[in-house]
């Protein structure tokens, strides 16, 4: 299996051995009065991603750097920006298979990384890096304007709908290279959108990280 692996918009010029994601469960057991015991599931945890990479200093044939960072002390200066800022950020996995494709695609924000100069690896730098998915969250104000009383219109009827005439569906069909967020970025504006995307197709997705090319997926 080919991958691509980038963190923010950068690359990884060499794909890591092994991409391990947990998604830690939330389940508490509880002993009843009679002495039974039963299980409270609850929503899995925020995924935890680590990874270890190999950085190159010198020129290999199999390393590819793309995006925003050109060799070893760029990658560097980048991870330090994102731990400084705090911000969230992407990280996709882009897979090539012999029976097709299917991405991953979390917002996370970086936890740590470590770097070793280790003897093993030449001038090559080893950095271990740490992620946790990010779930994007707010509050909304709402601004309310005291009016006058005032004569209180007739509702409109609603306008009927014609027999045999099916409701507007909106669709969409997942092609290479997509993620939920991404959908969500270019049909409604807002990647951050992606949840909206999956709770209402639910019955197709599983995993609202493994979208698959030719999947018809309803659009708010």
């Amino acid at each position: 299996m080919a991958y691509e692996v980038y963190i923010n918009d950068m690359l990884l010029p060499i794909p890591p051995q092994k991409i391990p994601i947990k998604y830690p469960g939330q389940n508490k057991t509880v002993t009843l009065i009679n002495g039974d015991e039963i299980n409270m599931t609850r929503p899995p945890g925020l995924a935890e991603i680590s990874i270890d990479v190999i950085i190159p200093q010198m020129d290999y044939p199999a390393a590819v750097w793309d995006g925003s960072v050109s060799d070893a002390e760029d990658f560097i200066s980048s991870l330090q920006d994102l731990k400084e800022s705090g911000d969230s950020f992407e990280f996709i996995v882009l897979r090539d298979t012999p029976s097709g494709s299917f991405d991953t695609n979390i917002d996370v924000v970086l936890e740590d990384y470590k770097v070793s100069d280790d003897v093993k690896e030449g001038f090559d730098l080893a950095v271990s890096i740490t992620m946790k998915e990010y779930r994007h969250y707010g509050t909304r104000i709402m601004n309310f304007t005291l009016i006058p009383d005032q004569e209180v219109p007739a509702a409109a009827e609603p306008e009927e709908q014609r027999a045999g005439e099916p409701p507007s569906v909106s669709s969409y069909v997942v092609v290479k290279g997509d993620s939920l967020w991404k959908i969500a970025k270019k049909l409604l504006g807002d990647g951050g959108r992606w949840q909206e995307l999956y709770n209402l197709n639910r019955d197709k997705i599983s995993n609202p990280n493994l979208i698959y090319p030719g999947q018809v997926l309803t659009i708010p």
